[in-house]
C-alpha cells in the first residue's frame, strides 16, 4: 500500500487536537438535550460552526505539507540540448531544432499538427503534481505503459497444491483459473492560454508554468472519473461498477453492507454497521486498509459514538483523521448520503484499484486561434478501474 506522508505545520496538529475536544464538548452537551427534549437551535448551531472550523483546519494542514512538497519554480542551470529545441518550439514555434532528434523521441510523424511529445521531464512533472492533488493517485495503484490498453491477467482460483514426503508420490495438482484484465487509456486535455510576454520572459520556466496550470483542470477530471466514471473515454470509477450485497458478492462486482435506514445512518447502534464494512474484505486487504468518503460525510461520521461513548472519529499527530483506527481520504466526488447511497467505501485501494498513464504529454502550440493569445493544448492519455473486487467494499444507505 502506498502510504501519504503529510507533515502537519508545526503546532497544526495540536491545535487540531483542541478543536476536536472543543466539538466533542459541544456535541455531547447537544446530546444532553436531545435526550432531555430540550433540542437547542443555538446548540445545533455552535456543533456545526465548530465542525467547519474542524474541516478547515484539518485543510490546512494538508494544504501548508502539499505547499512544502511542491518543486521550485527556478529553472535548472544545466539545460540540455534537447530542452533547448524544446523551449524554443514553446516560445517561438521554431520545431527545425526538433527534426534534429529521433522521431520516437520528441514527435509522431513529421506532421506538427499532431503536436509533439514533451520531454520526459515534462511528463514526470505533470504526473509529480497529479500525486499531489489527486488522493486517488495517493492511495492506488499506478502504472505507467507505453501501450493504449493496459492488459493484466489475474487468478481468479487459486492454484493446486499439497503436502508430499521427501521422496513421496506428487499427484498432478490443478492450474489456476486465469481471466485477462483491460484498462484502455483515454485522452485527456486543457487548452492553455499564454500571453507572448509572458513567452518571451526567460526567466519563466515554461514546463513549470505548463505542469502547473493543467494540474487542477487534468485533476479535476481524474477525480470524479475514478470514483463514479463510466469507462467511455474516461476511467472507469470503482463505483460505476454492479453492486451486490456482501453475502452474495461474485468476482466482478463490488460488495456492500446496508446502514438498516434509508438515506441515514441507523438510529440506534450506527457504528456497529461500519464495522461489519471492515470486517467485510478478508483479513489480507484489511492490513491496508482505509475509508473514503467526501466532506460532508466525514462531518456526519465526526459525531458518531461507539457503546461505550467514545467518538469513532479521531484526529492523529500527523494532521489527518482516523475512523474505528482506519484512515480516511476524503474524495470530494464521493456521493452525499442520500437514499441507497454508497457515501462510505472501504478496502485496500493500492491493491483494489488500478490507474494507468500512457507515457508521454503532447503538446501543440497554436498563436492563431485566439490572437493575440498563444494556445496550447496539452493532453496525455489516462486510465483506470477495478483491479480486485474483493479488496474493497461499499456502505450502502439503505434498509436492503
Amino acid at each position: 500500500m502506498r502510504k501519504e506522508t503529510k507533515a502537519a505545520p508545526p503546532g497544526a496538529a495540536d491545535a487540531l487536537m483542541r478543536a476536536f475536544e472543543e466539538f466533542k464538548s459541544a456535541n455531547d452537551e447537544r446530546l444532553t438535550a436531545i435526550e432531555r427534549s430540550r433540542a437547542d437551535v443555538l446548540l445545533e448551531e455552535k456543533v456545526d460552526r465548530i465542525d467547519r472550523a474542524l474541516a478547515e483546519q484539518k485543510t490546512m494542514i494538508e494544504r501548508g505539507a502539499l505547499a512544502g512538497r511542491r518543486p521550485g519554480l527556478a529553472a535548472d542551470p544545466a539545460v540540455s540540448e534537447q530542452k533547448t529545441a524544446w523551449s524554443a518550439y514553446l516560445r517561438r514555434g521554431d520545431i527545425s531544432a526538433l527534426t534534429q532528434f529521433e522521431a520516437k523521441a520528441l514527435s509522431v510523424g513529421s506532421d506538427a499538427d499532431g503536436g509533439y511529445i514533451a520531454p520526459p521531464e515534462l511528463d514526470r512533472m505533470i504526473e509529480s503534481r497529479l500525486r499531489q492533488v489527486s488522493p486517488m493517485r495517493a492511495i492506488a495503484t499506478v502504472r505507467t505503459t507505453g501501450a493504449n490498453v493496459f492488459k493484466k491477467p489475474i487468478s481468479l482460483t487459486a492454484a493446486g497444491s499439497g503436502w508430499a514426503a521427501e521422496t513421496g508420490a506428487r499427484t498432478q495438482t490443478t492450474s489456476p483459473t486465469l481471466a485477462l484484465l483491460e484498462f484502455p487509456t483515454a485522452e485527456l486535455y486543457a487548452n492553455l492560454a499564454a500571453t507572448q510576454t509572458l513567452l518571451d520572459d526567460s526567466f519563466v520556466n515554461l514546463e513549470e508554468w505548463i505542469a502547473g496550470e493543467v494540474e487542477e483542470a487534468f485533476a479535476g477530471q481524474e477525480r470524479a472519473a475514478f470514483v463514479s466514471g463510466d469507462g467511455d473515454d474516461k476511467p472507469r470509477g470503482f463505483l460505476d461498477y454492479d453492486k451486490v450485497a456482501e453475502g452474495s458478492h461474485v468476482w466482478g462486482k463490488i460488495g456492500y453492507v446496508v446502514t438498516g435506514a434509508d438515506g441515514a445512518f441507523a438510529a440506534t447502534n450506527p457504528v456497529d454497521k461500519v464495522i461489519d464494512l471492515i470486517y467485510a474484505p478478508k483479513a489480507q486487504y484489511r492490513q491496508g486498509a482505509r475509508f473514503v468518503m467526501n466532506r460532508k460525510t466525514v462531518s456526519a461520521v465526526r459525531k458518531l459514538k461507539d457503546g461505550d461513548g467514545r467518538y469513532v472519529w479521531e484526529p492523529n499527530d500527523a494532521g489527518g483523521a482516523t475512523l474505528l483506527g482506519y484512515p480516511i481520504t476524503e474524495l470530494e466526488d464521493m456521493p452525499d448520503i442520500g437514499t441507497d447511497s454508497f457515501s462510505i467505501a472501504f478496502g485496500d485501494f493500492a491493491r483494489g484499484y488500478l490507474i494507468v498513464d500512457r507515457a508521454g504529454v503532447r503538446v501543440l502550440r497554436d498563436p492563431y486561434s485566439a490572437k493575440p493569445y498563444v494556445l496550447f493544448y496539452v493532453t496525455k492519455r489516462v486510465g483506470g478501474g477495478v483491479q480486485n473486487f474483493d479488496a474493497i467494499k461499499a456502505l450502502k444507505f439503505g434498509d436492503t
